[in-house]
Parts: C-alpha cells; structure tokens; sequence
C-alpha cells in the first residue's frame, strides 16, 4: 500500500512562495508516475504539475513559469515550489501516484481518474 504525506502548506500573502513536499512510504517512487493536484470547495480536482517515470515534468497552464515540480529519488520525495502566488491559487493540494515502482511508469497523470493514490492534502491559501 502506498502511502502519501503532504507537508509545507499554509497562508501567503499575493506574490508570496510555498514549497510543498509529499513523502512517499512503502515503495520507491523513482520509477513512477506522480503529481500534484488541487481542489476548492465544489469543483473537481484538477492536476496542477506531473512527472513522468523518467521525471520529464509538465504543468497546467494556470501555473507554468511560476510552479516548480522536481522528485528527489533518494529521499523519496515530491516537491512543489510554488511562487508568485496568486489568490486563484487558495485550494486544497493533493499529492497523487500511480504507484508503481518495479517497473517505469509509462504515461502521465493527467487527470484525477489516473490517480490511484492520494496524499491527505495541505491547504494553500493566498490572501490579496
């Protein structure tokens, strides 16, 4: 069973930075398919940034040039650095796997339904 830990949420001011981590536990996550996700109150979660099984990192265009995704695979760690924070950033993030870990995940997390595992979420908010 793979387990997620988010971590490094909290309140910003407009134009502040975060920096997000999710532990993963259980398994080696080198090899697979992770993500960041987020969602407000009465909307679907949506992915915020990816990596594939061999790191390649994509965003979701609300976020490119100011989030960052990167994976440090010794400690087995997901990061989200997140800058120029915006109101429309306040949400719920999630961290979200594929889990899979003796072979390289192919693919990408696109959307909620190619999750199979998700964090407990951390709370963003940015205040204008």
């Amino acid at each position: 069973q793979v387990q997620l830990v988010e971590s490094g949420g909290g309140s910003v001011q407009t134009g502040g930075s975060l920096r997000l981590s999710c532990t993963a536990s259980t398994y080696s996550c080198k090899n697979d398919c992770m993500g960041w996700f987020r969602q407000t109150p009465g909307t679907e979660r949506e992915r915020v940034a990816s990596v594939d099984g061999l790191g390649r990192a994509s965003y979701a265009d609300s976020v490119a040039g100011r989030f960052t995704i990167s994976r440090d695979n010794a400690k087995n760690i997901l990061y989200l650095e997140m800058s120029s924070l915006k109101p429309d950033d306040t949400a719920m993030y999630y961290c979200a796997a594929r889990g899979i870990s003796k072979i390289r995940c192919s693919g990408d997390l696109r959307r909620a339904s190619d999750v199979n595992y998700w964090g407990q979420g951390t709370q963003v908010t940015v205040s204008s």
